[in-house]
């Protein structure tokens, strides 16, 4: 990342959304390892486009996001690439906690109540953020999870791989168009961890070097030079 211009830290169940410009970088790391961090994509422009996991995938033959891949929208424009990666492996498939999942598996704690040491899950912390653009549940998407890794068995059942990420893993994303970004620091649904997983998450922002012919994530697939050709349409006039 080239210079530093914000940083912060997300405290263990928390959330946060921004408007990142166009040649934004954005910097994660899980600073105690076993974080989970997800992630959505809105055009503040726009907020009927945004982030669109089936096609992100499809369009890129990866059940996985690593470095190389880009995210795209349901509009076939790209939000952002993924310029760095220390993991390999990133999901997009298995969504959000829950409520009720969180109070089944470490007990019902509020903020009222528990203040700092609540059980906050995924779905009702991107509500909240939401809730700032005037959007709600008919708009929430299936989220990107950073930092977590599922597999599977012989009879396709997922499972969280425990110990994927180590402390200081990293993540880089390049905004490839101006995007609305909301997240959270929430348990991934899939955790099974006895105690209320509180891991943290550090953030920090940069400016981008311009995309040059061979860039790694324009030429990582077909498909995504054909996504990079939709964003300069999409820009064309600005």
């Amino acid at each position: 990342m080239n210079e530093i211009h914000y940083s912060t830290e997300i405290a263990p169940g928390g959330h946060w959304s921004l408007r990142l410009r166009k040649g934004t970088l954005m910097r994660l790391t899980d600073i105690d390892g076993g974080a989970n961090v997800g992630m959505l994509f809105y055009n503040p422009e726009n907020l009927l486009e945004r982030y669109n996991a089936p096609d992100t995938l499809k369009c890129q033959h990866t059940f996985k996001l690593t470095r190389g891949n880009c995210l795209y929208s349901d509009m076939g424009r790209i939000f952002a690439s993924i310029v760095e990666d220390s993991l390999g492996w990133h999901e997009t498939v298995c969504g959000n906690s829950h409520a009720e999942q969180v109070s089944a598996r470490w007990g019902e704690r509020d903020y009222q109540r528990d203040r700092n040491d609540w059980h906050q899950n995924g779905y009702d912390a991107f509500l909240v953020e939401l809730a700032k653009y005037g959007l709600g549940r008919a708009d929430m998407a299936a989220n990107i999870n950073w930092f977590s890794k599922v597999a599977t068995d012989a009879e396709g059942n997922l499972a969280l791989v425990e110990g994927h990420s180590a402390p200081g893993s990293s993540v880089t994303l390049r905004f490839e168009m101006d995007t609305l970004v909301l997240l959270h620091t929430c348990p991934h649904p899939l955790n099974g961890a006895p105690e209320y997983p509180r891991k943290p998450v550090k953030i920090e922002l940069g400016v981008a070097e311009p995309v040059r012919d061979d860039d790694y994530c324009l030429n990582f697939r077909p498909e995504n030079r054909r996504g990079f050709q939709n964003n300069a349409l999409y820009h064309l006039g600005k």
